[in-house]
């Protein structure tokens, strides 16, 4: 499996990571290497192809549009963000078994983490005791999957306040920290690690 691994340490302008990930699809469009980028960024809201008005609790707050699935989400430093850009074309052309696998690298990678979680058919993402702890946005171009998932490590669940995250009462947000007391070691080895094992099914 040829996927190139990238790691920012520092948080990643929103608009700026889309432009690259856009780059980076079209470059895979033409033959080019699959990319997996772990990144965290800014406290940013964005919007979803499904988004409504009335989940903007907050009214003051910049609201980026964006061509992924799914409706208003927040992403803000402790969170980490998973982008990818897989071409379905050299694998299997099933979008319901790649959203599976993209499932099963969050719930295997939270339970090295001793947290127990599972997917809901009928609200995307996975959950823990009822509570969603990561968010998956996907959008597919001529068999290009791209855009990725979010997985709430140790951010400032307060700013979910603003908004009714995807589509859902701020409440029922949570995060690893605030599940578990553990040290949070090796974060990006262990989520490459799961990752390999789930995406050699895709």
């Amino acid at each position: 499996m040829d996927i190139e691994f990238k790691i920012s340490k520092k948080p990643v302008n929103y608009k700026k990571a889309l432009n690259l990930l856009e780059k980076r699809v079209n470059k895979v469009k033409s033959g080019g290497r699959e990319l997996v980028w772990f990144l965290e960024h800014p406290t940013t809201y964005t919007a979803g192809i499904r988004y409504k008005n009335e989940e903007i609790l907050d009214k003051s707050i910049k609201i980026i549009k964006t061509n992924r699935g799914g409706k208003i989400t927040l992403h803000n430093p402790g969170q980490k963000v998973v982008y990818f850009v897989i071409n379905l074309n050299k694998r299997k052309k099933d979008i319901r078994n790649l959203v599976r696998q993209v499932e099963k690298v969050i719930i295997n990678f939270l339970k090295i983490y001793k947290i127990k979680s599972y997917a809901d058919k009928k609200n995307i993402g996975i959950w823990v005791k009822g509570k969603k702890i990561a968010a998956i946005g996907i959008r597919i171009s001529r068999w290009i999957a791209y855009h990725g998932f979010s997985i709430n490590i140790k951010n400032n669940l307060k700013d979910y306040k603003k908004i009714s995250p995807c589509g859902l009462s701020n409440e029922n947000i949570t995060s690893i920290k605030k599940e578990k007391t553990v040290v949070l070691k090796n974060v990006n080895k262990n989520l490459k690690d799961v990752i390999i094992e789930s995406f050699n099914k895709i």
